[in-house]
């Protein structure tokens, strides 16, 4: 017999991510630069 994937689960915990993770990625996309040259791409990573 098929089974039913309708039952919700008993603990739902909330996924959150640290606020070092957070500040990693918006720091690391603030220093990426792409830069478009003819058919090619150049990702730039300034530190």
């Amino acid at each position: 017999m098929a089974k039913l994937y309708t039952k919700k689960t008993i603990a739902t915990q909330e996924m959150l991510p640290k606020k070092e993770t957070v500040n990693f990625i918006l720091n690391y996309s603030r220093a990426l630069t792409v830069v478009k040259v003819a058919n090619e791409e150049f990702e730039l990573l300034s530190n």
